[in-house]
């Protein structure tokens, strides 16, 4: 069984936990799994049990990868290659953590945004490379947009996960994020609630998942051992593997087992 999944999220809501914890779940399957951190926050390391010193340089910032591959230094502008070789990138910029393979796309993006660029060209084609051609399963950690993703690209993408926080904001850019993957051609869009307190939150993310064109794969609830993991510095899933939350994302994780299982 291989699939591609990408999560995705507005900052804070929890999508890097939801993202390194099934990698490691499926990992612990057996499943051959490469992680996938395109966020420019870069912190998925940290969720799947992997220390900042164990991280190798981002893809991104490879200076002398970028040249070799485009033709160009990064940051140079002219002309470059506009399909550089990535085919072998994953396999050699990887580090890996109880089964899983990690790589670091680093910023694809640059703060000006939407630049035509060595480096940012190298992290697109390496994205669509990893999506279209790799067979694993492939768990993408995105930042809130999916823009940077072309139609042809993301329709390799099996599923996307929206995490989201009981309230309107979290919801509302979900519907957005929602509507965007739809317009993509990303064919199965799901949310996740995560830190639910109550009966009234988890009402609330249910009604609205009705109420709109959601579909909600599960709850995870706020749980005291997720902070604590994180003051530690331990992955949650090392950390406390039975907690609720973690039984919550085990849950979350069959039911996508059966929902991506092929037809």
């Amino acid at each position: 069984m291989s699939f591609k999944l990408a999560i995705v999220g507005k900052g804070g809501v929890g999508k890097t936990f939801l993202a390194g914890t099934l990698a490691r779940l499926f990992a612990q399957d057996g499943k051959n799994v490469l992680a996938v951190d395109a966020d420019p926050n870069m912190n998925l390391h940290a969720t799947m049990g992997i220390s900042t010193t164990e991280l190798p340089t981002p893809i991104g910032e490879m200076k002398e990868l970028v040249e070799e591959r485009t033709g160009v230094p990064a940051g140079a502008s002219g002309m470059f290659v506009l399909n550089p070789r990535v085919d072998d990138i994953p396999d050699k910029y990887h580090v890996r953590q109880d089964g899983t393979k990690l790589i670091v796309l680093g910023t694809i993006e640059t703060a000006g945004g939407g630049c035509i660029c060595p480096e940012s060209t190298l992290l697109r084609a390496l994205l669509s490379h990893i999506i279209l051609k790799r067979d694993d399963i492939v768990i993408i950690d995105f930042y809130a947009g999916l823009e940077h993703l072309g139609r042809g690209t993301s329709k390799g993408v099996d599923a996307m996960i929206t995490v989201v926080e009981p309230g309107t904001r979290s919801l509302d850019l979900a519907k957005r994020i929602n509507s965007l993957g739809a317009s993509l051609g990303v064919p199965r869009r799901y949310i996740v609630g995560n830190r639910i307190s109550n009966e009234q939150e988890e009402n609330f993310i249910k009604n609205a998942a009705i109420g709109s064109d959601l579909e909600l794969l599960g709850l995870i609830p706020r749980d005291p051992a997720i902070i604590q993991s994180d003051i530690m510095g331990i992955a949650p899933i090392d950390f406390a593997p039975e907690c609720p939350a973690l039984v919550a994302i085990q849950n979350i994780k069959e039911i996508l087992e059966k929902k991506l299982a092929p037809q």
